[in-house]
């Protein structure tokens, strides 16, 4: 039985996941949180994506939180993960890391790739 993490709380430049705080941006697969290493959105390549698509079939698409406020994801971005059949949806990380918990609780195959604020 699947038991994804929680978001509790986001801001002062991390989340705090399960109850455990967690500096920095936050990638979380296969309901394992780990570290992600992208600060900004102006900096986000395919190669940071190199877990999800690792994952294969574990990740239906990928939740991106693009730090403060909603922004769109460069054009590299956006057509190589659909080229993988990987989806994107993304929105400021406050809006990603709400919709993280929603969807992981119903049972979502996601991703969700938080840059922290």
């Amino acid at each position: 039985m699947r038991q994804p993490p929680s978001i509790d709380a986001w801001g002062g430049g991390g989340f705090r996941v399960s109850g455990l705080w967690r500096p920095g941006s936050l990638l979380i697969i296969d309901d394992q949180p780990r570290d992600w290493s992208v600060t900004r959105l102006a900096d986000l390549t395919l190669e940071a994506f190199s877990e999800v698509f690792a994952a294969g079939p574990a990740v239906e698409f990928v939740l991106l939180g693009t730090g403060l406020t909603q922004a769109l994801p460069g054009r590299e971005i956006r057509e190589g993960l659909r080229a993988r059949g990987v989806g994107l949806e993304f929105m400021s990380s406050e809006a990603a890391a709400r919709s993280y918990n929603v969807l992981a609780s119903e049972g979502r195959r996601l991703a969700a790739a938080l840059i922290a604020v």
